[in-house]
Protein backbone atom coordinates (compact mmCIF):
# COMPACT_ATOMS: atom_id res chain seq x y z
CA UNK A 1 0.00 0.00 0.00
CA UNK A 2 1.23 3.47 -0.69
CA UNK A 3 0.76 5.84 1.68
CA UNK A 4 -2.45 7.22 0.26
CA UNK A 5 -4.95 5.86 2.87
CA UNK A 6 -7.79 6.19 1.02
CA UNK A 7 -6.41 3.77 -1.14
CA UNK A 8 -5.16 -0.55 -0.62
CA UNK A 9 -7.40 -2.99 1.05
CA UNK A 10 -9.92 -2.83 3.73
CA UNK A 11 -11.22 -5.49 5.59
CA UNK A 12 -14.14 -5.44 8.09
CA UNK A 13 -15.23 -8.50 10.10
CA UNK A 14 -18.57 -7.96 11.36
CA UNK A 15 -21.43 -7.59 9.18
CA UNK A 16 -24.18 -5.97 11.40
CA UNK A 17 -24.88 -2.37 12.07
CA UNK A 18 -21.62 -0.80 12.93
CA UNK A 19 -19.83 -3.28 9.93
CA UNK A 20 -22.57 -1.78 7.60
CA UNK A 21 -22.05 2.22 8.73
CA UNK A 22 -18.14 1.65 8.57
CA UNK A 23 -18.41 0.28 5.10
CA UNK A 24 -20.70 3.36 4.41
CA UNK A 25 -18.60 5.86 5.84
CA UNK A 26 -15.27 4.98 4.18
CA UNK A 27 -17.12 5.28 1.17
CA UNK A 28 -17.99 8.65 2.01
CA UNK A 29 -14.45 9.72 3.33
CA UNK A 30 -13.30 8.88 -0.06
CA UNK A 31 -11.85 5.63 0.01
CA UNK A 32 -11.80 4.45 -3.65
CA UNK A 33 -9.63 0.57 -2.47
CA UNK A 34 -10.94 -2.77 -2.35
CA UNK A 35 -13.28 -3.19 0.62
CA UNK A 36 -14.72 -6.44 1.95
CA UNK A 37 -17.00 -7.57 4.48
CA UNK A 38 -17.06 -10.73 6.41
CA UNK A 39 -20.50 -11.89 8.42
CA UNK A 40 -20.66 -14.89 10.19
CA UNK A 41 -24.61 -14.94 9.43
CA UNK A 42 -25.82 -15.67 5.72
CA UNK A 43 -27.82 -12.31 5.55
CA UNK A 44 -27.33 -8.99 5.37
CA UNK A 45 -27.33 -6.55 7.94
CA UNK A 46 -30.45 -6.27 9.21
CA UNK A 47 -31.74 -4.28 12.77
CA UNK A 48 -31.64 -6.70 15.98
CA UNK A 49 -33.86 -4.77 18.09
CA UNK A 50 -37.22 -5.25 16.63
CA UNK A 51 -36.94 -9.18 17.09
CA UNK A 52 -37.52 -9.03 20.80
CA UNK A 53 -40.20 -6.00 20.05
CA UNK A 54 -42.65 -7.03 17.27
CA UNK A 55 -40.98 -9.43 15.78
CA UNK A 56 -42.52 -11.00 19.28
CA UNK A 57 -45.46 -9.37 18.64
CA UNK A 58 -45.88 -10.78 15.17
CA UNK A 59 -46.61 -6.98 14.36
CA UNK A 60 -43.02 -7.29 11.55
CA UNK A 61 -41.89 -10.44 10.24
CA UNK A 62 -38.15 -11.00 10.94
CA UNK A 63 -37.75 -10.96 7.03
CA UNK A 64 -38.54 -6.94 7.10
CA UNK A 65 -35.53 -5.96 9.82
CA UNK A 66 -32.94 -5.15 6.83
CA UNK A 67 -31.44 -2.38 7.35
CA UNK A 68 -31.31 0.06 4.83
CA UNK A 69 -28.13 1.28 3.15
CA UNK A 70 -27.75 4.71 3.45
CA UNK A 71 -25.47 4.53 0.20
CA UNK A 72 -24.13 1.66 -1.43
CA UNK A 73 -20.59 0.53 -0.27
CA UNK A 74 -19.53 -1.36 -3.14
CA UNK A 75 -18.12 -3.85 -0.79
CA UNK A 76 -17.23 -7.60 -1.36
CA UNK A 77 -19.76 -9.48 0.72
CA UNK A 78 -18.53 -12.59 2.34
CA UNK A 79 -21.69 -13.73 4.06
CA UNK A 80 -22.15 -17.17 6.16
CA UNK A 81 -18.71 -17.15 6.40
CA UNK A 82 -16.70 -16.88 9.51
CA UNK A 83 -13.26 -15.94 10.53
CA UNK A 84 -11.14 -17.94 12.46
CA UNK A 85 -8.48 -16.08 12.66
CA UNK A 86 -6.25 -13.45 12.71
CA UNK A 87 -1.86 -13.23 10.97
CA UNK A 88 -1.30 -9.89 12.13
CA UNK A 89 2.51 -10.14 11.00
CA UNK A 90 0.99 -11.34 8.08
CA UNK A 91 -1.75 -9.21 7.77
CA UNK A 92 -4.39 -11.60 6.80
CA UNK A 93 -7.94 -12.42 8.25
CA UNK A 94 -8.22 -16.32 8.09
CA UNK A 95 -11.88 -17.90 7.29
CA UNK A 96 -13.57 -20.63 7.83
CA UNK A 97 -13.71 -21.51 4.38
CA UNK A 98 -9.82 -21.63 3.92
CA UNK A 99 -9.08 -18.71 2.05
CA UNK A 100 -6.82 -16.60 4.04
CA UNK A 101 -8.01 -12.32 3.17
CA UNK A 102 -5.00 -10.02 2.82
CA UNK A 103 -5.68 -6.45 4.32
CA UNK A 104 -4.22 -3.27 5.23
CA UNK A 105 -6.24 -1.68 7.67
CA UNK A 106 -9.02 -3.97 9.43
CA UNK A 107 -11.60 -2.79 10.98
CA UNK A 108 -13.32 -5.64 13.98
CA UNK A 109 -16.57 -5.28 14.59
CA UNK A 110 -17.92 -8.91 15.15
CA UNK A 111 -20.48 -7.88 18.33
CA UNK A 112 -21.57 -10.40 20.48
CA UNK A 113 -23.90 -13.25 20.56
CA UNK A 114 -26.54 -15.09 23.13
CA UNK A 115 -25.11 -16.21 26.42
CA UNK A 116 -26.38 -19.91 25.97
CA UNK A 117 -28.02 -22.22 29.11
CA UNK A 118 -24.74 -23.63 29.87
CA UNK A 119 -25.81 -27.26 29.91
CA UNK A 120 -25.43 -28.49 26.45
CA UNK A 121 -27.99 -31.36 26.60
CA UNK A 122 -30.82 -28.80 28.63
CA UNK A 123 -30.90 -26.13 25.75
CA UNK A 124 -30.50 -28.99 23.28
CA UNK A 125 -34.36 -29.38 24.97
CA UNK A 126 -37.23 -28.81 21.93
CA UNK A 127 -38.76 -25.31 23.34
CA UNK A 128 -35.43 -24.13 24.49
CA UNK A 129 -34.55 -20.58 22.61
CA UNK A 130 -31.92 -17.72 22.82
CA UNK A 131 -32.53 -14.65 21.60
CA UNK A 132 -29.85 -13.11 18.94
CA UNK A 133 -30.44 -13.69 15.59
CA UNK A 134 -32.99 -13.27 13.07
CA UNK A 135 -33.80 -17.49 12.82
CA UNK A 136 -34.39 -16.76 17.09
CA UNK A 137 -36.59 -14.44 17.17
CA UNK A 138 -38.67 -16.56 13.92
CA UNK A 139 -38.40 -19.72 15.86
CA UNK A 140 -39.64 -18.21 19.52
CA UNK A 141 -42.48 -16.00 17.33
CA UNK A 142 -43.88 -18.97 16.18
CA UNK A 143 -43.57 -20.66 19.44
CA UNK A 144 -44.96 -17.76 21.18
CA UNK A 145 -48.09 -17.47 18.35
CA UNK A 146 -48.98 -21.58 19.15
CA UNK A 147 -50.19 -20.41 22.42
CA UNK A 148 -47.61 -22.02 25.24
CA UNK A 149 -49.23 -23.03 28.51
CA UNK A 150 -46.23 -20.73 30.13
CA UNK A 151 -43.57 -19.39 29.21
CA UNK A 152 -40.12 -19.16 31.17
CA UNK A 153 -37.58 -16.67 30.70
CA UNK A 154 -34.68 -17.25 32.46
CA UNK A 155 -33.07 -13.27 33.54
CA UNK A 156 -34.43 -9.86 34.15
CA UNK A 157 -32.40 -8.26 32.41
CA UNK A 158 -33.61 -5.60 28.82
CA UNK A 159 -34.08 -8.56 26.72
CA UNK A 160 -34.94 -10.64 29.11
CA UNK A 161 -38.32 -7.86 30.96
CA UNK A 162 -39.06 -7.29 26.77
CA UNK A 163 -39.82 -10.93 25.93
CA UNK A 164 -42.05 -11.21 29.42
CA UNK A 165 -43.29 -8.38 28.12
CA UNK A 166 -44.40 -9.13 24.87
CA UNK A 167 -45.40 -12.56 26.47
CA UNK A 168 -47.83 -11.00 28.27
CA UNK A 169 -49.19 -8.38 25.35
CA UNK A 170 -49.91 -11.97 23.59
CA UNK A 171 -51.82 -13.25 26.84
CA UNK A 172 -49.58 -15.60 27.43
CA UNK A 173 -48.96 -16.72 31.04
CA UNK A 174 -44.32 -16.16 31.67
CA UNK A 175 -42.94 -16.64 34.82
CA UNK A 176 -39.32 -14.65 34.91
CA UNK A 177 -36.75 -15.80 37.14
CA UNK A 178 -33.62 -13.26 38.31
CA UNK A 179 -30.55 -14.36 40.20
CA UNK A 180 -30.43 -10.74 41.36
CA UNK A 181 -33.45 -8.62 43.72
CA UNK A 182 -35.51 -7.04 40.60
CA UNK A 183 -35.19 -6.85 37.26
CA UNK A 184 -33.25 -4.13 35.66
CA UNK A 185 -30.92 -3.59 38.79
CA UNK A 186 -27.63 -4.48 37.06
CA UNK A 187 -28.16 -1.68 34.32
CA UNK A 188 -30.57 0.79 36.34
CA UNK A 189 -29.83 0.17 40.06
CA UNK A 190 -31.85 -0.10 42.86
CA UNK A 191 -34.95 2.31 42.74
CA UNK A 192 -35.46 2.25 38.96
CA UNK A 193 -35.43 -1.63 39.69
CA UNK A 194 -38.24 -1.58 42.07
CA UNK A 195 -40.58 0.19 39.91
CA UNK A 196 -39.59 -2.49 37.10
CA UNK A 197 -40.72 -5.12 39.55
CA UNK A 198 -43.74 -3.50 40.39
CA UNK A 199 -44.51 -3.23 36.11
CA UNK A 200 -44.14 -6.88 35.88
CA UNK A 201 -45.76 -7.90 38.74
CA UNK A 202 -49.07 -5.27 38.06
CA UNK A 203 -48.91 -6.97 34.61
CA UNK A 204 -49.27 -10.36 35.59
CA UNK A 205 -45.72 -11.50 35.16
CA UNK A 206 -45.03 -13.94 38.14
CA UNK A 207 -41.68 -12.66 38.79
CA UNK A 208 -39.42 -14.56 41.03
CA UNK A 209 -36.36 -12.83 42.41
CA UNK A 210 -32.85 -14.15 44.29
CA UNK A 211 -33.66 -17.43 42.41
CA UNK A 212 -32.26 -19.48 39.83
CA UNK A 213 -32.71 -22.39 37.63
CA UNK A 214 -30.75 -24.96 38.42
CA UNK A 215 -32.30 -27.89 35.98
CA UNK A 216 -33.93 -27.56 32.47
CA UNK A 217 -36.79 -30.85 32.34
CA UNK A 218 -37.87 -32.69 29.35
CA UNK A 219 -40.13 -35.88 27.90
CA UNK A 220 -39.03 -38.86 26.43
CA UNK A 221 -39.03 -37.02 22.34
CA UNK A 222 -37.04 -34.38 23.93
CA UNK A 223 -39.71 -31.61 24.14
CA UNK A 224 -38.69 -29.13 27.08
CA UNK A 225 -41.71 -29.28 29.85
CA UNK A 226 -39.90 -27.58 32.73
CA UNK A 227 -37.45 -26.35 35.21
CA UNK A 228 -36.32 -27.01 38.41
CA UNK A 229 -35.85 -23.67 40.98
CA UNK A 230 -33.03 -22.87 44.12
CA UNK A 231 -35.94 -22.78 46.40
CA UNK A 232 -36.71 -26.48 45.70
CA UNK A 233 -39.94 -26.20 43.68
CA UNK A 234 -40.49 -27.05 39.73
CA UNK A 235 -42.15 -24.85 37.26
CA UNK A 236 -44.04 -26.30 34.72
CA UNK A 237 -43.75 -24.36 30.97
CA UNK A 238 -43.51 -25.20 26.91
CA UNK A 239 -41.49 -22.55 26.12
CA UNK A 240 -37.95 -21.40 27.60
CA UNK A 241 -35.81 -18.12 26.83
CA UNK A 242 -32.16 -17.60 28.34
CA UNK A 243 -31.98 -13.94 28.51
CA UNK A 244 -28.21 -14.34 30.07
CA UNK A 245 -26.39 -11.65 28.08
CA UNK A 246 -23.90 -11.36 25.89
CA UNK A 247 -20.80 -13.01 24.94
CA UNK A 248 -18.23 -11.38 23.03
CA UNK A 249 -16.69 -12.81 19.45
CA UNK A 250 -13.58 -12.61 20.37
CA UNK A 251 -12.18 -16.63 20.36
CA UNK A 252 -10.69 -16.19 16.97
CA UNK A 253 -8.52 -13.46 18.33
CA UNK A 254 -7.21 -15.92 21.09
CA UNK A 255 -3.50 -16.07 19.67
CA UNK A 256 -3.07 -13.24 17.74
CA UNK A 257 -1.66 -10.78 20.28
CA UNK A 258 -4.62 -7.85 20.50
CA UNK A 259 -5.84 -7.08 23.81
CA UNK A 260 -9.38 -9.56 23.28
CA UNK A 261 -10.88 -10.89 26.64
CA UNK A 262 -14.42 -11.74 27.79
CA UNK A 263 -15.22 -8.23 28.16
CA UNK A 264 -13.88 -7.05 24.42
CA UNK A 265 -11.62 -5.63 22.78
CA UNK A 266 -9.73 -2.80 24.14
CA UNK A 267 -8.88 -0.16 21.65
CA UNK A 268 -8.39 3.89 22.60
CA UNK A 269 -10.71 6.64 21.93
CA UNK A 270 -9.62 6.68 18.07
CA UNK A 271 -10.89 2.90 17.83
CA UNK A 272 -7.38 1.58 17.97
CA UNK A 273 -6.89 -1.60 18.76
CA UNK A 274 -4.33 -2.25 21.92
CA UNK A 275 -1.93 -4.85 21.73
CA UNK A 276 -1.59 -7.60 24.96
CA UNK A 277 0.97 -4.94 26.32
CA UNK A 278 -1.05 -2.34 25.93
CA UNK A 279 0.53 -0.70 22.99
CA UNK A 280 -1.98 0.83 20.66
CA UNK A 281 -1.49 -0.96 16.74
CA UNK A 282 -2.02 1.39 13.88
CA UNK A 283 -3.88 -0.68 11.44
CA UNK A 284 -6.60 -3.05 13.36
CA UNK A 285 -9.42 -0.81 14.62
CA UNK A 286 -12.35 -2.00 16.27
CA UNK A 287 -15.78 -0.80 17.08
CA UNK A 288 -19.36 -1.87 18.33
CA UNK A 289 -20.30 -4.37 21.09
CA UNK A 290 -17.17 -6.00 21.06
CA UNK A 291 -15.09 -2.68 21.73
CA UNK A 292 -13.84 -1.43 25.15
CA UNK A 293 -13.05 2.15 24.73
CA UNK A 294 -11.79 4.90 27.49
CA UNK A 295 -14.09 7.87 28.51
CA UNK A 296 -12.96 11.10 29.50
CA UNK A 297 -16.52 11.77 31.68
CA UNK A 298 -16.44 8.17 33.69
CA UNK A 299 -12.82 8.61 34.79
CA UNK A 300 -11.14 6.74 31.53
CA UNK A 301 -12.53 3.71 32.52
CA UNK A 302 -12.78 1.33 29.70
CA UNK A 303 -16.70 1.01 28.51
CA UNK A 304 -18.62 -1.68 27.23
CA UNK A 305 -21.50 -0.74 25.46
CA UNK A 306 -24.37 -2.80 23.96
CA UNK A 307 -26.28 0.15 22.82
CA UNK A 308 -27.46 0.56 18.69
CA UNK A 309 -26.43 4.12 18.94
CA UNK A 310 -22.85 3.57 20.16
CA UNK A 311 -22.52 0.71 17.46
CA UNK A 312 -23.33 3.84 14.53
CA UNK A 313 -21.74 6.40 16.04
CA UNK A 314 -17.91 4.21 16.84
CA UNK A 315 -18.40 3.23 13.45
CA UNK A 316 -18.02 6.06 11.89
CA UNK A 317 -15.15 7.19 13.85
CA UNK A 318 -13.22 4.31 13.40
CA UNK A 319 -14.24 4.48 9.76
CA UNK A 320 -13.07 8.20 9.59
CA UNK A 321 -9.67 7.10 11.29
CA UNK A 322 -8.72 4.45 9.37
CA UNK A 323 -8.49 7.18 6.11
CA UNK A 324 -7.35 9.90 7.90
CA UNK A 325 -3.73 10.84 8.88
CA UNK A 326 -2.87 11.31 12.24
CA UNK A 327 -3.93 14.92 13.63
CA UNK A 328 -6.99 14.76 11.22
CA UNK A 329 -8.31 11.56 13.73
CA UNK A 330 -10.97 12.51 16.02
CA UNK A 331 -11.83 10.41 19.22
CA UNK A 332 -14.97 8.55 20.00
CA UNK A 333 -16.29 10.48 22.56
CA UNK A 334 -20.27 9.91 22.16
CA UNK A 335 -22.01 9.65 25.43
CA UNK A 336 -23.90 5.78 26.09
CA UNK A 337 -27.57 6.16 25.22
CA UNK A 338 -30.54 3.25 25.29
CA UNK A 339 -33.94 2.45 25.10
CA UNK A 340 -36.38 0.12 25.75
CA UNK A 341 -40.21 -0.18 25.51
CA UNK A 342 -41.77 -2.62 27.99
CA UNK A 343 -45.24 -3.15 30.13
CA UNK A 344 -46.37 0.07 28.58
CA UNK A 345 -43.04 1.95 29.82
CA UNK A 346 -40.86 3.95 27.54
CA UNK A 347 -37.69 3.73 28.89
CA UNK A 348 -34.67 6.05 28.36
CA UNK A 349 -31.24 6.34 29.09
CA UNK A 350 -28.17 8.76 28.54
CA UNK A 351 -24.19 8.31 30.16
CA UNK A 352 -23.17 5.38 32.53
CA UNK A 353 -25.76 4.48 35.20
CA UNK A 354 -23.49 2.35 37.08
CA UNK A 355 -21.31 4.91 37.20
CA UNK A 356 -22.67 6.35 40.13
CA UNK A 357 -23.10 6.71 44.02
CA UNK A 358 -26.29 8.34 44.55
CA UNK A 359 -29.52 9.26 42.47
CA UNK A 360 -32.15 11.04 42.70
CA UNK A 361 -35.89 11.61 41.32
CA UNK A 362 -35.05 14.84 39.61
CA UNK A 363 -38.96 15.32 38.09
CA UNK A 364 -42.32 13.53 38.64
CA UNK A 365 -42.59 9.82 40.93
CA UNK A 366 -42.72 5.94 41.04
CA UNK A 367 -46.06 6.39 41.60
CA UNK A 368 -47.05 8.29 38.55
CA UNK A 369 -44.65 5.96 36.22
CA UNK A 370 -43.23 8.90 34.99
CA UNK A 371 -40.30 10.38 36.10
CA UNK A 372 -36.51 11.42 35.37
CA UNK A 373 -33.67 10.12 37.76
CA UNK A 374 -30.08 11.34 37.65
CA UNK A 375 -27.40 9.70 38.89
CA UNK A 376 -24.67 10.89 40.12
CA UNK A 377 -20.90 10.24 41.25
CA UNK A 378 -18.88 11.99 43.76
CA UNK A 379 -20.36 15.20 43.51
CA UNK A 380 -21.22 15.54 39.53
CA UNK A 381 -24.05 13.65 36.76
CA UNK A 382 -23.12 11.15 35.05
CA UNK A 383 -25.95 9.86 34.11
CA UNK A 384 -30.06 9.88 33.67
CA UNK A 385 -32.97 7.74 32.69
CA UNK A 386 -36.29 9.02 32.37
CA UNK A 387 -39.49 6.95 32.59
CA UNK A 388 -42.24 7.98 30.06
CA UNK A 389 -40.62 11.59 29.72
CA UNK A 390 -38.10 11.17 26.87
CA UNK A 391 -38.37 14.82 26.18
CA UNK A 392 -36.37 15.95 29.42
CA UNK A 393 -33.28 13.62 28.81
CA UNK A 394 -31.69 16.23 26.43
CA UNK A 395 -31.54 18.74 29.35
CA UNK A 396 -29.85 15.78 31.47
CA UNK A 397 -27.54 15.13 28.24
CA UNK A 398 -26.31 18.79 28.69
CA UNK A 399 -24.99 18.51 32.34
CA UNK A 400 -23.29 15.36 31.94
CA UNK A 401 -21.47 16.53 29.15
CA UNK A 402 -20.69 19.78 30.99
CA UNK A 403 -19.63 17.39 34.36
CA UNK A 404 -22.25 19.66 36.06
CA UNK A 405 -22.99 19.55 40.20
CA UNK A 406 -25.09 16.65 41.47
CA UNK A 407 -27.36 16.74 42.67
CA UNK A 408 -28.36 18.86 39.90
CA UNK A 409 -29.73 22.36 40.64
CA UNK A 410 -33.89 22.95 39.50
CA UNK A 411 -34.37 24.08 35.86
CA UNK A 412 -35.58 21.20 34.55
CA UNK A 413 -37.50 22.21 31.06
CA UNK A 414 -40.92 21.33 31.53
CA UNK A 415 -41.19 22.03 35.50
CA UNK A 416 -38.82 22.75 38.52
CA UNK A 417 -37.37 19.59 39.80
CA UNK A 418 -38.76 17.93 43.12
CA UNK A 419 -36.73 18.56 45.84
CA UNK A 420 -35.51 14.85 46.67
CA UNK A 421 -33.06 14.08 49.37
CA UNK A 422 -29.99 11.69 47.02
CA UNK A 423 -30.06 8.13 47.71
CA UNK A 424 -27.64 5.50 47.09
CA UNK A 425 -27.67 4.42 43.75
CA UNK A 426 -27.76 0.59 45.04
CA UNK A 427 -25.76 -0.77 41.72
CA UNK A 428 -24.64 -4.42 42.45
CA UNK A 429 -22.01 -6.43 41.40
CA UNK A 430 -22.97 -8.15 37.97
CA UNK A 431 -21.88 -11.27 39.34
CA UNK A 432 -24.46 -11.27 41.64
CA UNK A 433 -27.00 -11.35 38.71
CA UNK A 434 -28.53 -13.42 36.03
CA UNK A 435 -27.61 -10.71 32.83
CA UNK A 436 -24.68 -8.15 31.95
CA UNK A 437 -25.84 -4.90 32.38
CA UNK A 438 -25.76 -3.20 28.81
CA UNK A 439 -23.28 -0.50 30.05
CA UNK A 440 -19.95 -1.97 31.53
CA UNK A 441 -16.99 0.02 33.09
CA UNK A 442 -14.48 -2.37 32.52
CA UNK A 443 -11.69 -0.70 33.85
CA UNK A 444 -10.27 0.37 37.62
CA UNK A 445 -11.26 3.15 39.49
CA UNK A 446 -8.28 5.41 40.08
CA UNK A 447 -6.75 5.02 43.44
CA UNK A 448 -7.20 8.49 45.08
CA UNK A 449 -5.41 7.67 48.42
CA UNK A 450 -2.31 7.38 46.70
CA UNK A 451 0.27 10.35 48.14
CA UNK A 452 3.71 11.40 46.90
CA UNK A 453 6.14 10.75 49.39
CA UNK A 454 9.64 12.93 48.97
CA UNK A 455 12.59 11.12 49.41
CA UNK A 456 14.42 11.09 52.40
CA UNK A 457 18.12 13.31 52.96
Amino acid sequence: MGGDLRDGRIVIVGASLAGLRAAEKLREEGFTGSLTVVGDEPHPPYDRPPLSKQVLLGQAAPRSTGLPMRRDPHADWRLGVRATGLDPLGKRVLLADGEPLPYDRLLIATGTRARPWPNPQEAALDGVFTLRTREDAAGLAERLAAGPRRVLVIGGGFTGSEIASACRERGLDVTVTERGPAPLIGALGGTLARLAAAMHRNHGVDLRCGVTVTALRGDAGGRFTGADLSDGSRLEADVCVAALGAVRNVEWLAETGLAAGPRGIACDAGCRAFNMYGIVTDDVFVAGDVSRFPHPLFGYQLLSLEHWGNAVAQAEVAAHNMVSPGPLRRPHLALPTFWSTQFGLNIKSVGVPTFSDQVVIAQGTLEERRLAMVYGYQGRVTAAVTVNMAKSLEYYQHLIETAAPFPPAPGAPDRPMAAEIPVPSDVPDPKGLSHGPTVALTGHLPDRRLTVVPPAG
